[in-house]
């Protein structure tokens, strides 16, 4: 039968085609000419319906044989060609040249600061907590001391979803719900996001807090400024000088705010005889707010009068630029690969 010579006629083909093939390229190529689906072979089976019903079998079985015939010379080939480039990557593989090591991620700064934070306070006998990041107003203002006319309701500062629900402006009213769940004596550090509708080269939308509270009998500021002095002491070393000075926060009577000696000039004011960027000349830097907790805050969760305690807050951002000497907030929001490599 003429087409069962045609079909023969394609082993030895393809077998010339083979010898010359010297790349995988080149195979890949001819097995496509040989046997895709519009390759010689599948050409020549579309002329099997020309041929009398009687002869179409021996034609199928021939067309099936050498099918598998150029299946198997071409995986030979194709062993032979693998086999080859193996042993040239081999012949200029240098086993004396030193290895590559693997990139090494690392926990972002942020992470590092609040987790060291945390941990210090937990060894001051304080519980970490956390509370949502939705909030509704009660919690996150009226609990706190602060009625619908306080300023720190303008819309230019809070994320409103609706009049009544938002996005928390700082962690404090988890201290409200922790405070609303458990019974004096309370100390815990809450650590979380934070949103404010504030953004330029100095404040971000969404930021980092930790705020703290310790509520029992007979608490008093010492206790505030001794807490609060031991913790700036373990992050920032023994030799850092702490100051409060007077100020007012809503939910807080005394209120203060803490400053540290500059940790880039070492409180001197200067570097190198050139005024101090981070202190600008004064040796001292802001690190967080503080205070005794206001009566009203402990009324509206229900807690009896005979107890006191104080509330602290801080930005994570703000302690882990000062710590790892970082000049630009926006740094910690970039993802640059460079910068994160640092902290491995």
């Amino acid at each position: 039968m003429d087409l069962i010579t045609t079909l023969e006629g394609l082993v030895p083909e393809l077998e010339k085609g083979l010898d010359q093939a010297s790349s995988l390229e080149e195979l890949e190529n001819l097995r496509v000419d040989f046997l895709g689906r519009k390759g010689r072979l599948a050409q020549v089976m579309g002329r099997l319906p020309q041929l009398p019903p009687q002869e179409r079998p021996a034609v199928g079985q021939a067309a099936n044989s050498v099918k598998e015939r150029c299946n198997a010379l071409f995986e030979a080939r194709k062993h032979v060609l693998e086999a080859g480039r193996e042993a040239a990557a081999l012949a200029r593989f240098d086993a004396s040249l030193p290895g590559r090591a693997p990139w090494q991620g690392s926990l972002h700064p942020t992470t590092l600061i609040t987790e060291e934070i945390c941990d210090i306070f937990k060894r001051l006998g304080f519980d970490v907590a956390s509370g949502p990041e939705v909030e509704i107003d009660h919690y996150n203002f009226e609990a706190l001391n602060m009625p619908p006319e306080h300023p720190a309701r303008d819309m230019q500062d809070t994320l409103y979803i609706t009049d009544t629900v938002l996005m928390r402006t700082h962690t404090s009213p988890v201290q409200v719900r922790t405070m609303l769940a458990r019974r004096p004596p309370v100390a815990v550090v809450v650590p979380g996001k934070v949103y404010r509708r504030d953004s330029d080269l100095t404040h971000t939308p969404m930021f980092h807090q930790i705020e703290g509270l310790l509520v029992d009998q007979d608490v008093s500021m010492a206790h505030l400024r001794g807490t609060l002095t031991a913790f700036v002491r373990a992050v920032f070393g023994g030799d850092t000088q702490v100051r409060f000075r007077p100020s007012f926060f809503p939910f807080t009577e005394p209120s203060a705010e803490v400053d540290i000696s500059c940790c880039i000039c070492g409180g001197k004011g200067h570097v190198n005889g050139e005024p101090c960027r981070v202190c600008k000349t004064t040796g001292w830097v802001e690190i967080l707010g503080c205070g005794m907790v206001d009566p009203a805050v402990f009324a509206a969760v229900g807690y009896p009068e005979d107890v006191s305690g104080f509330a602290f807050g801080l930005g994570v951002e703000r302690v882990a630029m000062l710590k790892y000497g970082i000049g630009d907030l926006r740094m910690f929001f970039e993802n640059d690969v460079r910068f994160l490599g640092q902290f491995a």
